[in-house]
């Protein structure tokens, strides 16, 4: 499945965006979606997850009560919604998917077997 990113850009601290994630070239709900970021010099962190469905969603504990991952499969996207950013939220973001048929969790990107090509979130204080 070929993946790719969009919505990112430049925002006030306090801000929202929307980023989406457009998949194409095989059955969409046959995969969870990750959301990943990383800044120069550190590894790819774990954003939040949605499962095939969409009935389970996880989010790292940085990101809680202010990102809200969400997907249609009729249309092969998945979102990220994000609100009240923080300059510490800045980073290039990736999706990522996995088959549903895999019996792991949703935080590792190890697990993830296809990703976009980012799109960077640059927020100002």
């Amino acid at each position: 499945v070929q993946l790719v990113e969009s919505g990112g850009g430049l925002v006030q601290a306090g801000g929202s965006l929307r980023l989406s994630c457009a998949a194409s070239g095989r059955t969409f709900s046959n995969y969870a979606v990750g959301w990943f970021r990383q800044t120069p010099g550190k590894e790819r962190e774990f954003v939040a997850a949605i499962s095939w469905g969409g009935a389970y969603t996880d989010y790292a504990d940085s990101v809680k009560g202010r990102f809200t991952i969400s997907r249609d499969n009729a249309k092969n996207t998945a979102f990220l919604h994000m609100n009240t950013l923080k300059p510490e939220d800045t980073a290039l973001y990736y999706c990522a998917a996995r088959s549903r048929l895999k019996a792991v969790g949703y935080s590792d990107a190890g697990d993830y077997d296809y990703w976009g090509q980012g799109t960077q979130v640059t927020v100002s204080s």
